[in-house]
Protein backbone atom coordinates (compact mmCIF):
# COMPACT_ATOMS: atom_id res chain seq x y z
CA UNK A 1 0.00 0.00 0.00
CA UNK A 2 2.91 2.45 1.00
CA UNK A 3 4.96 1.61 -1.97
CA UNK A 4 2.09 2.14 -4.16
CA UNK A 5 1.30 5.65 -2.58
CA UNK A 6 4.94 6.35 -2.88
CA UNK A 7 5.39 5.51 -6.20
CA UNK A 8 2.32 8.00 -7.16
CA UNK A 9 3.69 10.61 -5.89
CA UNK A 10 6.89 10.49 -6.84
CA UNK A 11 5.30 9.74 -10.84
CA UNK A 12 3.16 13.43 -9.95
CA UNK A 13 6.81 14.59 -9.21
CA UNK A 14 8.42 13.85 -12.81
CA UNK A 15 5.67 15.31 -14.30
CA UNK A 16 5.67 18.43 -12.91
CA UNK A 17 9.55 19.29 -11.41
CA UNK A 18 9.89 21.19 -8.59
CA UNK A 19 6.86 24.28 -9.29
CA UNK A 20 3.71 22.50 -7.57
CA UNK A 21 2.46 26.08 -6.49
CA UNK A 22 -0.26 27.94 -7.20
CA UNK A 23 -0.76 28.91 -10.87
CA UNK A 24 1.11 26.34 -12.81
CA UNK A 25 -1.45 24.55 -15.74
CA UNK A 26 -1.78 20.94 -14.12
CA UNK A 27 0.15 17.59 -14.07
CA UNK A 28 0.26 16.20 -17.30
CA UNK A 29 -2.60 14.58 -19.16
CA UNK A 30 -4.06 11.70 -17.49
CA UNK A 31 -7.10 9.81 -18.66
CA UNK A 32 -10.28 11.07 -17.74
CA UNK A 33 -13.28 8.43 -16.41
CA UNK A 34 -16.04 9.33 -18.71
CA UNK A 35 -18.60 10.47 -15.75
CA UNK A 36 -21.70 12.42 -15.58
CA UNK A 37 -20.97 15.96 -13.64
CA UNK A 38 -22.80 17.78 -11.50
CA UNK A 39 -23.83 21.17 -12.47
CA UNK A 40 -21.38 24.03 -12.57
CA UNK A 41 -22.76 27.38 -11.70
CA UNK A 42 -20.41 29.97 -11.63
CA UNK A 43 -20.07 32.15 -8.26
CA UNK A 44 -20.98 35.52 -8.40
CA UNK A 45 -18.34 37.96 -9.56
CA UNK A 46 -17.90 39.40 -6.11
CA UNK A 47 -17.38 36.41 -4.00
CA UNK A 48 -14.18 36.75 -3.25
CA UNK A 49 -13.73 40.56 -3.06
CA UNK A 50 -13.96 42.40 0.22
CA UNK A 51 -16.83 43.87 0.71
CA UNK A 52 -17.66 47.13 2.69
CA UNK A 53 -19.55 47.86 5.69
CA UNK A 54 -19.73 43.54 6.90
CA UNK A 55 -18.40 42.23 10.05
CA UNK A 56 -14.89 40.31 9.30
CA UNK A 57 -13.43 37.16 10.70
CA UNK A 58 -10.06 36.87 12.48
CA UNK A 59 -6.94 34.90 11.21
CA UNK A 60 -4.44 34.17 13.79
CA UNK A 61 -1.49 31.64 14.03
CA UNK A 62 -1.26 28.87 16.38
CA UNK A 63 1.31 26.17 17.86
CA UNK A 64 0.61 23.22 19.17
CA UNK A 65 2.51 20.39 20.46
CA UNK A 66 2.41 17.40 18.45
CA UNK A 67 3.40 13.75 19.70
CA UNK A 68 3.19 12.44 16.80
CA UNK A 69 6.22 14.50 15.09
CA UNK A 70 7.97 15.62 18.66
CA UNK A 71 7.86 19.24 17.73
CA UNK A 72 6.03 22.41 18.21
CA UNK A 73 3.78 22.66 14.83
CA UNK A 74 2.09 25.84 13.36
CA UNK A 75 -1.57 26.33 11.99
CA UNK A 76 -3.40 29.32 10.50
CA UNK A 77 -6.67 29.78 12.11
CA UNK A 78 -10.00 31.63 11.11
CA UNK A 79 -12.45 32.93 13.24
CA UNK A 80 -15.90 33.88 12.11
CA UNK A 81 -17.24 37.27 12.67
CA UNK A 82 -18.23 38.10 16.09
CA UNK A 83 -16.33 35.03 17.69
CA UNK A 84 -18.25 34.17 21.10
CA UNK A 85 -16.20 32.33 23.26
CA UNK A 86 -19.11 31.29 25.08
CA UNK A 87 -20.43 29.71 21.88
CA UNK A 88 -19.70 26.12 20.55
CA UNK A 89 -18.69 26.37 17.00
CA UNK A 90 -18.15 23.55 14.34
CA UNK A 91 -14.69 22.96 12.50
CA UNK A 92 -13.68 22.27 8.89
CA UNK A 93 -9.88 21.34 8.65
CA UNK A 94 -8.60 22.45 5.00
CA UNK A 95 -5.29 21.26 3.95
CA UNK A 96 -2.71 22.88 1.35
CA UNK A 97 -0.86 21.35 -1.43
CA UNK A 98 2.86 19.78 -1.81
CA UNK A 99 4.49 22.73 -2.26
CA UNK A 100 2.38 24.74 0.74
CA UNK A 101 2.24 25.32 4.28
CA UNK A 102 -0.23 26.43 6.71
CA UNK A 103 0.01 29.97 5.18
CA UNK A 104 -0.60 28.84 1.30
CA UNK A 105 -4.59 28.99 1.69
CA UNK A 106 -3.97 32.32 2.40
CA UNK A 107 -3.35 33.19 -1.21
CA UNK A 108 -6.72 32.20 -1.52
CA UNK A 109 -8.17 34.60 0.76
CA UNK A 110 -10.69 32.00 2.62
CA UNK A 111 -11.22 34.93 4.83
CA UNK A 112 -12.92 37.11 2.52
CA UNK A 113 -14.59 34.33 0.77
CA UNK A 114 -16.47 33.48 4.14
CA UNK A 115 -16.97 36.82 5.76
CA UNK A 116 -18.81 37.57 2.43
CA UNK A 117 -20.92 34.09 3.24
CA UNK A 118 -21.68 34.99 6.61
CA UNK A 119 -22.37 38.54 5.21
CA UNK A 120 -25.30 36.92 3.06
CA UNK A 121 -26.32 34.45 5.61
CA UNK A 122 -25.13 31.56 3.33
CA UNK A 123 -23.02 29.00 5.64
CA UNK A 124 -23.09 28.26 9.05
CA UNK A 125 -20.62 30.10 11.66
CA UNK A 126 -17.34 27.49 11.67
CA UNK A 127 -13.85 27.76 12.89
CA UNK A 128 -11.58 26.97 9.90
CA UNK A 129 -8.25 25.41 10.81
CA UNK A 130 -5.17 25.58 8.44
CA UNK A 131 -2.27 23.07 9.24
CA UNK A 132 0.53 22.03 7.94
CA UNK A 133 0.37 19.04 6.17
CA UNK A 134 3.49 18.02 5.96
CA UNK A 135 4.31 15.80 9.43
CA UNK A 136 8.15 16.36 9.92
CA UNK A 137 10.85 17.72 12.18
CA UNK A 138 11.48 20.35 9.34
CA UNK A 139 8.07 20.95 7.86
CA UNK A 140 8.73 23.80 5.24
CA UNK A 141 8.64 22.93 1.71
CA UNK A 142 11.98 22.98 0.78
CA UNK A 143 14.90 20.99 -0.84
CA UNK A 144 13.17 17.91 -3.20
CA UNK A 145 9.30 18.66 -2.40
CA UNK A 146 8.81 15.25 -3.62
CA UNK A 147 11.32 13.28 -2.30
CA UNK A 148 10.49 10.01 -0.19
CA UNK A 149 10.96 11.46 3.40
CA UNK A 150 8.89 14.99 2.14
CA UNK A 151 6.35 12.62 0.94
CA UNK A 152 5.87 10.75 4.21
CA UNK A 153 5.13 13.69 5.69
CA UNK A 154 2.07 13.66 4.29
CA UNK A 155 1.00 10.13 5.03
CA UNK A 156 2.36 10.77 8.82
CA UNK A 157 0.34 13.64 8.83
CA UNK A 158 -2.66 11.51 9.38
CA UNK A 159 -1.58 10.67 13.03
CA UNK A 160 -0.86 14.54 13.55
CA UNK A 161 -4.31 15.97 12.93
CA UNK A 162 -6.15 13.33 14.70
CA UNK A 163 -4.41 12.59 17.70
CA UNK A 164 -2.45 15.90 18.05
CA UNK A 165 -4.25 19.08 16.78
CA UNK A 166 -7.95 18.33 16.32
CA UNK A 167 -7.72 17.66 20.51
CA UNK A 168 -5.40 20.28 20.85
CA UNK A 169 -8.27 22.47 18.76
CA UNK A 170 -10.85 21.62 21.00
CA UNK A 171 -9.05 22.62 24.04
CA UNK A 172 -8.67 25.82 22.75
CA UNK A 173 -11.24 26.86 21.01
CA UNK A 174 -15.06 26.53 21.86
CA UNK A 175 -16.31 23.15 19.52
CA UNK A 176 -18.14 20.89 19.02
CA UNK A 177 -16.38 17.49 19.13
CA UNK A 178 -18.11 15.03 17.56
CA UNK A 179 -18.04 13.89 13.74
CA UNK A 180 -21.35 15.52 12.85
CA UNK A 181 -19.49 19.08 13.60
CA UNK A 182 -16.51 18.33 11.98
CA UNK A 183 -15.27 18.63 7.85
CA UNK A 184 -12.23 18.08 6.06
CA UNK A 185 -11.19 19.35 2.48
CA UNK A 186 -7.67 20.64 0.68
CA UNK A 187 -6.47 21.66 -2.07
CA UNK A 188 -4.39 19.26 -4.66
CA UNK A 189 -1.87 17.21 -2.55
CA UNK A 190 -4.41 18.06 0.16
CA UNK A 191 -7.58 17.01 -1.46
CA UNK A 192 -5.95 13.83 -1.83
CA UNK A 193 -5.04 13.97 1.64
CA UNK A 194 -8.85 15.06 2.77
CA UNK A 195 -10.31 12.14 1.24
CA UNK A 196 -8.01 9.70 2.11
CA UNK A 197 -8.02 10.55 5.69
CA UNK A 198 -11.91 11.68 6.07
CA UNK A 199 -13.06 8.68 3.95
CA UNK A 200 -10.76 6.37 6.15
CA UNK A 201 -12.08 8.52 9.91
CA UNK A 202 -15.87 8.16 9.48
CA UNK A 203 -16.05 8.37 12.87
CA UNK A 204 -14.26 11.86 12.60
CA UNK A 205 -15.65 13.04 9.78
CA UNK A 206 -19.02 13.96 8.11
CA UNK A 207 -18.01 16.01 5.44
CA UNK A 208 -15.26 15.42 2.76
CA UNK A 209 -14.23 17.34 0.13
CA UNK A 210 -11.33 17.01 -2.43
CA UNK A 211 -10.51 19.89 -4.69
CA UNK A 212 -8.32 19.10 -7.74
CA UNK A 213 -6.96 16.18 -6.03
CA UNK A 214 -3.55 14.42 -6.43
CA UNK A 215 -2.24 11.18 -7.36
CA UNK A 216 -2.25 10.31 -3.01
CA UNK A 217 -5.45 9.61 -3.62
CA UNK A 218 -6.24 6.20 -2.63
CA UNK A 219 -8.18 4.06 -5.26
CA UNK A 220 -11.74 4.24 -4.44
CA UNK A 221 -12.25 0.44 -3.10
CA UNK A 222 -9.43 1.16 -0.43
CA UNK A 223 -11.26 4.83 0.46
CA UNK A 224 -14.79 3.27 0.48
CA UNK A 225 -14.22 -0.59 1.20
CA UNK A 226 -17.89 -0.69 3.33
CA UNK A 227 -20.45 1.07 0.85
CA UNK A 228 -23.10 0.82 3.18
CA UNK A 229 -21.14 2.07 5.91
CA UNK A 230 -19.92 5.12 3.84
CA UNK A 231 -23.66 5.69 2.82
CA UNK A 232 -24.71 5.86 6.29
CA UNK A 233 -22.29 7.87 7.79
CA UNK A 234 -20.37 10.17 5.34
CA UNK A 235 -23.42 13.61 5.07
CA UNK A 236 -21.24 14.62 1.86
CA UNK A 237 -18.59 14.01 -0.40
CA UNK A 238 -17.82 16.88 -2.72
CA UNK A 239 -15.58 17.29 -5.29
CA UNK A 240 -14.04 19.80 -8.27
CA UNK A 241 -11.66 19.67 -10.76
CA UNK A 242 -10.34 22.12 -14.12
CA UNK A 243 -11.27 20.44 -17.24
CA UNK A 244 -7.78 21.57 -18.29
CA UNK A 245 -6.20 19.51 -15.14
CA UNK A 246 -4.55 16.90 -15.51
CA UNK A 247 -5.58 15.53 -12.09
CA UNK A 248 -9.54 15.08 -13.21
CA UNK A 249 -8.57 11.75 -13.19
CA UNK A 250 -8.17 10.68 -9.80
CA UNK A 251 -11.29 12.73 -8.84
CA UNK A 252 -13.28 10.98 -11.66
CA UNK A 253 -12.35 7.52 -11.25
CA UNK A 254 -13.68 8.54 -7.17
CA UNK A 255 -16.47 9.52 -8.64
CA UNK A 256 -16.96 6.58 -11.00
CA UNK A 257 -16.95 4.57 -8.44
CA UNK A 258 -19.23 5.96 -6.33
CA UNK A 259 -21.71 5.84 -8.82
CA UNK A 260 -21.96 2.48 -9.87
CA UNK A 261 -22.08 1.56 -6.21
CA UNK A 262 -24.95 4.23 -5.32
CA UNK A 263 -22.75 6.60 -3.29
CA UNK A 264 -23.73 10.49 -3.00
CA UNK A 265 -21.32 12.09 -4.50
CA UNK A 266 -20.57 15.40 -6.23
CA UNK A 267 -17.94 16.17 -8.79
CA UNK A 268 -18.15 19.07 -10.40
CA UNK A 269 -15.93 20.55 -13.62
CA UNK A 270 -14.40 23.60 -13.63
CA UNK A 271 -15.05 25.12 -17.40
CA UNK A 272 -11.40 25.72 -19.00
CA UNK A 273 -10.25 25.36 -15.28
CA UNK A 274 -6.34 24.74 -14.50
CA UNK A 275 -4.28 23.74 -11.62
CA UNK A 276 -4.82 27.11 -9.28
CA UNK A 277 -6.51 28.85 -6.98
CA UNK A 278 -9.22 29.67 -9.36
CA UNK A 279 -11.14 25.98 -8.58
CA UNK A 280 -9.65 26.13 -5.11
CA UNK A 281 -11.27 29.11 -4.05
CA UNK A 282 -14.60 28.29 -6.42
CA UNK A 283 -14.46 24.80 -3.90
CA UNK A 284 -14.57 26.65 -1.25
CA UNK A 285 -17.04 29.22 -1.83
CA UNK A 286 -19.39 26.09 -2.39
CA UNK A 287 -17.87 23.26 0.04
CA UNK A 288 -18.40 26.32 2.78
CA UNK A 289 -22.35 26.42 1.95
CA UNK A 290 -23.08 22.84 2.56
CA UNK A 291 -21.41 21.58 5.62
CA UNK A 292 -22.79 21.91 9.00
CA UNK A 293 -26.47 22.07 7.85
Amino acid sequence: MKKLYFAALLAMAVSVGANAQPGNRGFGPRPQINVTFNDYIPAPASFDQVTADIDRGTIKEIEYKSKTVGTTRRATVYLPPKYDKKKKYPVLYLLHGIGGDHKEWMLGTPNVIMDNLYAQKKAEPMIIVMPNGRALPNDKPEGNIYGPEMVKGFEIFEQDLLNDLIPFIQKTFKTYTDKSHRAIAGLSMGGGQSLNFGLGNLDKFAYVGGFSSAPNTKQPEQLIPNVEKTKAENKLLWMVCGSKDGLMFNSSRLKDFCDKNGVPCTLIQYPEGQHDFVVWKYGLYNYAQLIFK
